[in-house]
């Protein structure tokens, strides 16, 4: 197949990339390059991508209606898996406008472009932050998510809004996938797993928020990958089991569906820097600092839908995962 991912220079979109090139497809990468954190890891891993002969790439602002729409127009697509945003929850507190321009008129402009290029299956990234203020765990795409605490996890929540329109109106097929926590090899400088290893191995000291009372479901890339594979190979098909009058939030009358995508085991932030500083072989300078507005005290992913819709499984262990991370990183920065 012939199919287009935005934000193909990202962590997550160069990864699918490369899995779906792997198995025969065709990937049409899409991504503004712009500079939220360092554009040379962008720029390395777009390199990477550009060696295979089946990757082409298209420099464009989702913002853009008329270049994402040429770029429909030109490469024809007959998937789209939708990953290009602007991330981070404490960026949005401070930069709202980016959010708006990124995550809401770009999404848009893809779903439109989606709807008159005839493309057969839209796959997007939501975000484990829509569950906001929810303190049922685990979180289940059943439950509903009406109290987002960042503009970051706002933006997400209107991006499947957006996209149950789309497949309501235009039979668009639509999966949302909520993804928890994402790390691993070439993966994103702002993101904390990151950042502490560049600052313990640099003996400077690492700001633990929550007192590292924070739980995360930290999900390795390749878990990550093999969920989004495996979803944009099953087109939605309308619930038949759907009621208006009991409304389920994770299917739809519509071609449409939510999925989380997670390691479905929750670790606290203590003990994932205790994990790092025993694979590092240093200790942490630890700066305990209370709960940062827009955070969450803990993510935990019922993963029950997408295993039964997929055979979904998460494989990789948390110290193996950063085992991989900490050898990437040494490697990539010389350290």
């Amino acid at each position: 197949m012939r199919i287009l991912i935005t934000g193909a220079a990202g962590f997550i979109g160069y990864y699918t990339a490369l899995a779906l090139m792997q198995r025969g497809d065709e990937v049409v990468g899409l991504d503004v390059l712009n500079d939220y954190y360092d554009v040379r890891l962008k720029n390395a891993r777009l390199e990477r991508l550009e060696a295979h002969e089946g990757f082409s790439f298209h420099k464009v602002d989702l913002a853009d209606r008329e270049a994402v729409d040429a770029v429909f127009r030109t490469a024809q697509p007959q998937r789209v898996i939708h990953l290009g945003a602007q991330a981070g929850v404490r960026y949005s507190i401070t930069n709202p406008h980016a959010y708006a321009a990124s995550n809401l008129t770009g999404t848009l402009n893809i779903l439109e472009g989606c709807r008159h290029h005839g493309v057969e299956h839209l796959v997007y990234a939501s975000s484990s932050s829509v569950y906001g203020a929810n303190r049922k765990l685990p979180f289940s795409v059943h439950d509903r998510t009406d109290h987002p605490v960042s503009l970051y996890a706002a933006t997400k929540k209107s991006n499947e809004m957006m996209a149950h329109v789309y497949a309501t109106l235009y039979r668009v097929p639509a999966t949302g996938l909520r993804f928890f926590t994402v790390y691993g090899p070439w993966g994103r400088p702002d993101m904390a797993y990151y950042e502490f290893t560049r600052r313990i191995l640099a003996g400077e000291p690492i700001d633990v928020f929550n007192h590292g009372q924070h739980k995360r479901d930290f999900t390795y890339i390749d878990d990550i990958v093999s969920g989004v594979v495996r979803v944009c190979d099953l087109t939605p098909e309308p619930d038949p089991g759907w009621r208006a009058d009991t409304p389920d939030t994770a299917t739809s009358s519509a071609p449409y569906r939510i999925y989380n995508i997670g390691n479905h085991e929750p670790v606290a932030l203590a003990d994932f820097i205790a994990t790092l500083e025993k694979l590092l072989g240093r200790p942490a300078v630890k700066n305990f600092l209370p709960m940062q507005p827009g955070d969450v005290e803990a993510t935990f992913a019922e993963i029950d839908d997408l295993q039964q819709a997929t055979g979904f499984r998460p494989a990789v262990a948390l110290e193996e995962g950063l085992t991989h991370f900490v050898a990437w990183y040494r490697d990539y920065h010389g350290v």
